[in-house]
């Protein structure tokens, strides 16, 4: 089974390493990270491995790497002589890893072949790989089980969608799945799936969701007016952010603020689409419906306001918490088109109003959390959006009431990263003893 998949991972590098070619022309990092991918690294590259146990966790793309956040501060902490290594499959997700300070070293997760894997494994030494999320490399998890390294699946969860196509190909998942150490997982009903697909049941742990161990700091008033003054928005204008918005989303969102600002409601709108790489994309769509905008890396040269009706198009990442923080309220994307939604919880850490579409199975159980507390909105279509921005504008103490409820769910449901840094430690604590 294992050599199939390698004879067919080998084919698909016929494909796979042109595009990644052809990336570089829009990254800088493509050439780079092909050669990581391929288990080759310029000298002095591992240079923080050497001579210290690392801890190896890997985060797929953005979200995955922010909601690592907690339990990278918690594995700094607590192994404050490691070398916390952080690896990642986009350009995106290395760019955030990279600025993290707990971080030691970011690389980008090698291809998943048998020669690429061992490669790496015996050059990077990790006494431990933790996997954010739900990420099941076959190649990897055998190998790195036969070297005896433990495999710990952190905030784990198993989608609508995904489960039963995991269910389907369980008899090939369940000799990968005997690899891991440990699942550590987000909810009672994640932590049945991934023993119907083949996790040893005694290796299952509910931990919760780490997304909840967030932490932010409370902007100050002189701070919201600080962030307007830098994104050139005036003072006295309300905000309302659309994070992390898809194709087919975004001509919602500008149809509902083009009738909110023709209603006369003193409102910018902060476009941010969840690949800033669509930017392109979306400055058409704004020109189609004639709407004036700026580009987040050009706002520092424009000199004028952004008044009622104009737009700040985000085309840089890692600074969302930026622009939620200035926020009067706050749209999560991927929610009015059938994508699953993306993580609400950054706003509500903030006490936001937030909003989400009918589309949010990727989060169903925030999403349900959210709805029973009173902590969120939830709305239909692009006129049930306007109708509730309209509403949350028009009511101040409302706004208000959904932010407060969103920050107590918060805090009643932290714990997360505890749960998972106690089931790291007991794990590091066996592979040290069996090598005495």
């Amino acid at each position: 089974m294992f050599l199939l998949y390698d004879l067919v991972l080998l084919a698909s590098s016929l494909v796979l390493i042109p595009w990644y070619l052809l990336r570089k022309a829009r990254y800088g990092t493509a050439r780079r990270g092909l050669r990581e991918r391929l288990g080759f690294f310029a000298p002095g590259r591992l240079a923080p491995t050497e001579k210290r146990p690392v801890v190896w966790v890997h985060a797929v793309s953005v979200g995955e790497t922010r909601a690592a956040i907690p339990l990278l501060k918690a594995l700094r902490q607590a192994y404050p002589d490691a070398c916390l290594l952080v690896s990642n499959t986009t350009e995106t997700g290395h760019s955030v890893a990279r600025s993290l300070a707990e971080v030691d070293l970011c690389l980008f997760f090698p291809f998943d072949l048998s020669l690429v894997v061992r490669r790496v494994l015996n050059q990077v030494r990790p006494s431990l790989v933790v996997f954010v999320d739900t990420e099941i490399w076959p190649n990897f998890s055998r190998i790195a089980g036969k070297q005896g390294i433990p495999l710990v699946l952190a905030n784990g969860r198993i989608s609508d969608r995904s489960f039963p196509r995991y269910r389907m190909i369980r008899f090939a998942l369940r000799p990968v799945l005997k690899n891991f150490s440990a699942f550590c997982m987000q909810s009672e009903q994640d932590a049945e799936r991934i023993q119907a697909i083949g996790a040893l049941p005694e290796r299952v742990r509910v931990t919760g969701n780490l997304k909840f161990d967030l932490q932010a700091q409370m902007p100050s008033a002189e701070d919201v007016v600080a962030l307007k003054t830098r994104f050139r928005i005036s003072p006295e204008a309300l905000v309302w952010v659309a994070g992390s918005t898809h194709a087919g989303e975004e001509e919602q969102v500008l149809d509902a603020y083009r009738q909110l600002v023709a209603q006369g409601r003193p409102v910018v709108l902060i476009l941010v689409p969840r690949h800033p790489e669509r930017c392109r994309q979306v400055s058409e769509v704004l020109a189609q419906r004639h709407i004036s905008f700026a580009l987040r890396s050009r706002v520092d040269e424009r000199k004028e306001v952004l008044a009622p009706g104009e737009v700040l198009l985000v085309d840089s990442i890692g600074e969302m918490l930026k622009f939620y923080a200035m926020a009067d309220l706050v749209f999560v994307g991927g929610s009015l088109v059938p994508v699953g939604g993306h993580n609400v919880l950054e706003g509500v850490l903030l006490k936001k109003a937030v909003l989400y579409g009918p589309h949010m199975h990727n989060f169903r159980d925030i999403a349900k959390l959210l709805r029973e507390a009173g902590a969120a909105m939830e709305v239909a279509d692009g006129q049930g959006l306007q109708q509730a921005v309209a509403h949350l504008i028009d009511h101040p103490l409302g706004r208000r009431a959904l932010g407060e409820a969103g920050y107590q769910l918060i805090a009643r449901n932290v714990g997360a990263t505890a749960q998972t840094l106690s089931v790291i430690e007991s794990l590091l604590e066996k592979a040290a003893e069996e090598r005495k």
